[in-house]
């Protein structure tokens, strides 16, 4: 099933379910009502025939069967006939009936003398006294019956004691309320209908604005599948669709940026590696032609040289092309930034330069993978080693996060290229591929922290002048009290 029909069908049924429900309730409540008014009613109609009219019913226990009727008894006929002509009700008997006896006997009816016979046995009474309506007028005086159905038309009896314990009226009277109530059933059934066609409305509407715009996204999404992102997705909202198409823009431009990165980074490998071939290539020649052993032994060691450059420029684009996998752990950062420092002072030695390391005593705990650190480091080391003779490496608690500054004295970070350092294959140095700066962002960034650049331009008024770049991981959530006093102390000392 389709979005679009999803929806259509939850409005439906959410619109057929709450008008059907609310329906049913007030059809019932109304019903129950209704009963309720009809009960009152058909007992006030058989409390005041009781005390107006069968006051002295006694002496209709003195009849027997087969006997003449007493005067009194045509007046008690009567009287049921004018309440049956009144409309009062549509029926009304007195029988007999004693407690213990299921057996209920007519003493006066409205009908002729000759129709129904005086202590005759009413047997459509009788189920009342099996289920108990005649035993609970006899002991509360007043009864009423459910509903029933005679003549395709619906009665509700009512049962009222006279004076005397024996002897009790009951009135018939019509339901007529039930067929306002069948009207109501049908009213509300249309009513159901006509929800279930707006909810049908309503959903389809709001799943076609909806669904519409998702459709929009799923070809965005399968024409960056076939690569073409030239156009963007220019849906506004700020609903969940709106961002939504908001993060699939940053991924197409995330996406177009990165294939420009990598056409960039294949034309520059091809570019990087053409000319050590070439170079290989005469120098193979050279050695070829020559037959002077120390001459071949110098063109062959240019050739290693050559060989080992290729060969850092190929690891340096598979660095970047393969950041590999963070694994974060809490640890002393000292550790691999020592191993980075030892690997680079050789390095900046041999051209002469110095390296100075600068860490505190106690340990810098940081959430980071520590073979990233250690590269991130020796990266930006390498980095200033092209820069400067010089280079400074400190390490300090700041704020809670643990902070590596690299710096040197070298000529600094031209101000036209500041704001883009960091992308891949910027830079003004003649020695790699422009790759080093990028790949430590990307390393910093993978380990939750972040790489910034100071310097000369950036407003460092510290001797040597030079670029400095520092780096920021996450120090430990919950350091123990030990831990506080020491990172206090050693924020206090580099505030001095």
């Amino acid at each position: 099933m389709t979005l679009r029909n999803r929806f259509t069908a939850f409005f439906v049924a959410f619109a057929v379910l709450i008008s059907a429900l609310g329906g049913v309730l007030t059809w019932n409540a109304a019903r129950q009502a209704l009963e309720e008014q009809l009960d009152r009613e058909l007992l006030s109609a058989g409390a005041l025939a009781r005390e107006s009219l069968f006051r002295a019913d006694e002496v209709l226990l003195l009849l027997e069967e087969g006997q003449v009727p007493p005067s009194v008894w045509f007046d008690y006929q009567n009287a049921l006939r004018q309440m049956v002509a009144s409309g009062v009700v549509d029926r009304a008997d007195i029988f007999r009936w004693r407690p213990g006896d299921f057996e209920v006997r007519a003493l006066v009816t409205p009908d002729p003398p000759d129709s129904i016979a005086i202590l005759q046995r009413l047997s459509w009474i009788e189920p009342y006294v099996v289920s108990g309506m005649v035993q609970e007028a006899f002991e509360t005086g007043v009864a009423t019956t459910p509903t029933f159905s005679l003549d395709r038309r619906d009665y509700r009896h009512g049962i009222v004691r006279l004076n005397s314990a024996e002897t009790f009226l009951i009135l018939r009277i019509p339901e007529d309320h039930l067929e306002p109530l069948r009207a109501l059933a049908w009213t509300i059934v249309a009513l159901s209908l006509a929800a279930a066609a707006l909810g049908a409305l309503i959903g389809w509407r709001l799943a076609t604005g909806i669904v519409s715009r998702l459709e929009v996204l799923s070809r965005g999404a399968l024409r960056i599948q076939r690569g073409m992102m030239d156009r963007p997705f220019d849906l506004d909202g700020e609903d969940e669709v709106g961002r939504l198409a908001r993060a699939m823009e940053r991924m197409r431009t995330g996406i177009q940026r990165r294939d420009e990165q990598l056409r960039l980074m294949l034309s520059r490998v091809a570019h990087e590696i053409r000319n050590p071939l070439a170079g290989l290539e005469l120098f193979a020649a050279a050695a070829q032609d020559t037959d002077d052993r120390e001459e071949r032994h110098r063109i062959l060691g240019r050739v290693r040289r050559e060989v080992v450059g290729l060969n850092s420029i190929i690891n340096e684009f598979l660095g970047f092309a393969r950041p590999g996998r963070t694994e974060l752990e809490l640890h002393d950062v000292r550790d691999p930034v020592g191993d980075a420092v030892s690997l680079a002072e050789a390095e900046v030695r041999a051209k002469g330069g110095e390296l100075h390391f600068e860490f505190p005593a106690q340990p810098l705990l940081a959430n980071a993978d520590p073979r990233q650190v250690k590269r991130l480091v020796l990266n930006l080391l390498r980095n200033a080693a092209h820069a400067g003779e010089t280079i400074w490496v400190e390490g300090a608690m700041v704020n809670g996060e643990v902070r590596i500054a690299v710096r040197d004295d070298g000529p600094g970070v031209p101000q036209e290229i500041r704001e883009r350092i960091f992308e891949p294959f910027v830079g003004d140095k003649a020695q790699g591929a422009g790759l080093g700066l990028a790949i430590v962002k990307e390393m910093a960034e993978a380990n939750h922290g972040r790489v910034e650049l100071v310097g000369r331009d950036g407003g460092n008024e510290r001797i040597g002048g030079g670029a400095e770049f520092h780096v920021y991981f996450s120090g430990p959530e919950d350091l123990p009290t030990e831990g506080v006093r020491r990172q206090a102390e050693q924020e206090e000392g580099v505030a001095k």
